[in-house]
C-alpha cells in the first residue's frame, strides 16, 4: 500500500469543479497526497465536457485551467497494468451497482488503496459486499 494515496473516481473530479471554491479541489491539490485513476477517467471527462461546463458555471477557460491542474495531480494507470484477477474481482463487486466503476475498483484492489468517491449508491453497494476501503478527505 502507498502511504497518503487513494484512487479518485470521476465523481470526485467532477465535484472538484463545482462550485468554484471547493474543499474537494483543495484536497486534490494537496501536495502531501497522491491520487491514482485508471485512464478511463480521461474518457469520462471528455464525454461529459459540456455537462461539466454547464453545471460548474465556469467559463471554458476556467474549466480548462482547473481541470488541467487536477489532471496534473493524478497518476493515470492504463487498464493493461491492472491484473486480470483484480479486474474480475472488481467486476463482481460492481456488476449490479454500476459496471462503469469497475476500472476504479480494480485499481483500488491492484494498488491496495482506498477509493475516494462521493457516489453514495456505489459506496453503499460496495459496503454491502464487504468492500470498505474508502478515503475520507476529513479524517
Amino acid at each position: 500500500m502507498i502511504a497518503n494515496a487513494a484512487v479518485v473516481d470521476t465523481n470526485r473530479v467532477f465535484s472538484a469543479l463545482i462550485p468554484k471554491a471547493s474543499i474537494i479541489r483543495d484536497t486534490l491539490m494537496d501536495a502531501g497526497l497522491t491520487f491514482y485513476a485508471p485512464q478511463y477517467l480521461i474518457s469520462e471527462l471528455h464525454l461529459h465536457h459540456q455537462k461539466l461546463l454547464k453545471s460548474s458555471k465556469l467559463t471554458e477557460s476556467e474549466l480548462h485551467f482547473y481541470l488541467n491542474g487536477i489532471i496534473e495531480r493524478i497518476e493515470f494507470v492504463p487498464t493493461d497494468f491492472i491484473a486480470t484477477a483484480s479486474r474480475q474481482q472488481a467486476y463482481e463487486l460492481c456488476k449490479d451497482i454500476d459496471v462503469k466503476d469497475t476500472p476504479f475498483i480494480a485499481l483500488c484492489i491492484e494498488l491496495n488503496l482506498p477509493l475516494w468517491s462521493g457516489d453514495k449508491k456505489l459506496k453503499e453497494g460496495l459496503r454491502a459486499k464487504g468492500f470498505t476501503h474508502f478515503f475520507n478527505e476529513n479524517p
